[in-house]
């Protein structure tokens, strides 16, 4: 078996699976580049499943990589936002969900194990019993880990559908009444409960906790209109999913704009991400 060919075939997926697991393209590279290096020891000759297989040492080192970050993750300062993936403008329904980064801050709060669980049975359809395999459990041990993520997540997610079409007018209403401090405009676009994050890991003056409600949210964005950058530019991009922008500043990106938008074009949530560290994923 020739294993270059068949890790290859499944990077895509297993860059999925890591990447939910750990919020982070640049954790998931890491742990893709580490499977791909034990996939050379490995005797293939008794493996009845190299997708399962595969899937398996992804996920367990996927595991042991947040559990070594949760710590550095919970000193840090102001809200941790996971890092942007930038697409094109096509993505489709299932997509747009899977990682909309709505459902990640929801699953930043969900145990490593829960996590993995979670992800492997929602977002790849494998069975209890197999994910049980992947992660050195019981069937019935992963079971109830399962129905205490869901439970979790069903709680916490979105309870709008996305919005997966005019991304670029939703982006462009939103900067515009953003950058000009357009009050009445920004309470038009704003849903009743609209949060805002900023993730710079203490680098700007950004709010140290979530502003939530319509009013607080609009208060505070025309109340920092003096802190766009000059020589701005606006590049509108799909961010996990869902309308978001490249903001730069003397064609340098300077923040990642992402936003939750139900199918009335509201606004549910703005993500702002100005921690370059989270910038790998720009093209």
């Amino acid at each position: 078996m020739d294993m270059d060919v068949d890790f290859e075939d499944h990077r895509a997926e297993l860059f999925g699976a890591a990447y939910r697991m750990l919020g982070s393209r640049t954790d998931a590279d890491d742990v893709l580049q580490e499977a791909w290096l034990r996939t050379t020891e490995v005797d293939w000759s008794a493996v009845r499943e190299p997708r399962a297989y595969l899937f398996r040492l992804v996920s367990r080192l996927a595991i042991d990589r947040l559990r070594r970050v949760r710590a550095r993750r919970e000193s840090y300062i102001g809200p941790w936002l996971p890092e942007p993936l930038i697409a094109g403008p096509d993505a489709d329904a299932e997509l747009a969900e899977s990682v909309s980064m709505a459902l990640l801050v929801v699953l930043e709060s969900l145990d490593p194990v829960e996590r993995a669980v979670f992800v492997l049975h929602e977002a790849f359809g494998f069975e209890h019993a197999e994910i049980a395999a992947m992660i050195g459990r019981t069937e019935r041990a992963t079971r109830q880990l399962g129905y205490r993520a869901r439970k979790h997540v069903e709680a916490r997610r979105p309870r709008h559908r996305p919005a997966l079409g005019a991304h670029r007018e939703v982006t462009e209403r939103f900067l515009a009444a953003a950058i000009g401090g357009d009050l009445s405009s920004l309470t038009e676009i704003l849903a009743p409960g609209v949060t805002f994050s900023a993730d710079a890991d203490g680098r700007n003056e950004t709010p140290r906790e979530p502003v939530r409600g319509r009013a607080a949210v609009a208060e505070y964005l025309c109340s920092i209109t003096w802190a766009w950058p000059p020589a701005l530019g606006i590049r509108p991009v799909t961010v996990n999913g869902g309308p978001g922008a490249i903001i730069t500043s003397h064609d340098l990106p300077y923040l990642i704009l992402a936003l939750d938008v139900d199918g009335d074009n509201r606004i549910h949530a703005v993500h702002v991400q100005l921690n370059r560290d989270k910038f790998a994923g720009l093209r």
